[in-house]
């Protein structure tokens, strides 16, 4: 059982300098573009309501995010990191052996992560997860062998698609959404294609088929990364027509004046097909907590309050209303009093 009282990690922070966290008075907080505007949303509904300083939030994108959260103890050091998946046991490793040892993981909800186009596109765009995958592979399987992806325009792929150039903007792989959408749509669309499918089940194990040779997105121009910033995309989507881009949820649903999203497999992506599994691109959303910093950083027990409270995570929240899809009530009053009161093992394995 954790407690974010005067823990052995938590003397480690004061030990480091005695002044340190009282001359530190804002809560750092890094980690995933997609979950940046919920915890933006808290970190100024927190400064409203209390008068305590906002809170610094960077969008750093997932891995960044672990990268930086697990570099250790202490002030110099974030308190907080939000995910757009689960950590994974390498980051996991990276913390422990930099004495992040005592961590708490809040599944905040769910949100989906969706392929939109401008509204004014005259192309009726609906795609398969198969088509996604063969328009974004970096390679595919022709003849029964893999080879480059050679399609270039939608129509070469289905000729019921739109004959325009597939222009596909989404995030580098340092990016939680990367990881995402590289499982659930290029995996699940590799897994629907016939051709990839013969291979990987000569293979010794279809799934490690399917990792190793459906994971690597092209390189070769109708993929382009378009950093970490999911609002340069949607800037980028307004000025063509034509092309597509990636990114969570709320980023739609805060620019649905403007854009649409793609139907993929038939379905639209909407809080309710989210919320029911029936949307085949859901994922939850986390953020991590260092517990050494709490009671040692100033503000940053009430800020994880505010961010577990009904006001923020209900069907009826200030986060339903970006876009967040909200966890049933039971399973929320199970997060909520775990993460507020710090208890709990936390751990990752294999």
């Amino acid at each position: 059982m954790k407690s974010f009282g005067i823990t052995a990690t938590a003397l480690s922070v004061i030990a480091l300098s005695a002044t340190a966290a009282a001359a530190r008075d804002q809560i750092r907080i890094v980690g995933s573009s997609t979950v940046f505007p919920y915890t933006q949303a808290v970190a100024e509904e927190f400064s409203n309501q209390t008068g305590a300083p906002a809170p610094i939030v960077e969008s750093t994108g997932t891995g960044g995010g672990m990268q930086i959260f697990c570099e250790g103890v202490g002030e110099n050091t974030a308190d907080i990191t939000g995910a757009s998946r689960a950590m994974t046991k390498s980051e996991y490793d990276l913390c422990v052996s930099n004495g992040v040892t005592d961590i708490t993981e809040a599944m905040i909800g769910y949100d989906g992560l969706v392929m939109a186009v401008a509204r004014n596109s005259e192309a009726d765009w609906n795609l398969t997860l198969e088509q996604v995958y063969l328009a974004l592979a970096a390679e595919i399987v022709q003849d029964g062998k893999l080879v480059p992806n050679p399609y270039m325009n939608w129509s070469e792929i289905d000729e019921s698609l739109p004959d325009v150039a597939i222009t596909v903007m989404g995030p580098p792989p340092t990016s939680g959404t990367r990881d995402a959408f590289v499982e659930l749509a290029m995996h699940a669309g590799c897994e629907e294609n016939a051709a990839a499918m013969e291979l990987a089940e000569a293979a010794e194990k279809k799934s490690d088929w399917v990792k190793e040779n459906c994971s690597r997105m092209r390189t070769d121009g109708p993929f382009i990364e378009a950093g970490e910033n999911d609002n340069l995309i949607v800037q980028r989507l307004n000025t063509d027509p034509n092309a597509l881009g990636i990114f969570g949820y709320s980023f739609l649903y805060e620019n649905m004046d403007t854009l649409i999203d793609v139907h993929l497999n038939g379905v639209d992506a909407e809080m309710e097909t989210i919320a029911s599994g029936e949307y085949p691109l859901s994922r939850p959303l986390f953020f991590y907590v260092k517990d050494a910093h709490r009671g040692v950083i100033p503000n940053l027990q009430e800020f994880v309050d505010e961010y577990m409270s009904e006001n923020a995570l209900s069907d009826t929240g200030y986060l339903s209303e970006r876009g967040l899809v909200a966890l049933p009530a039971d399973e929320r009053a199970e997060l909520q009093a775990r993460v507020t009161s710090g208890e709990g093992d936390f751990s990752v394995t294999e």
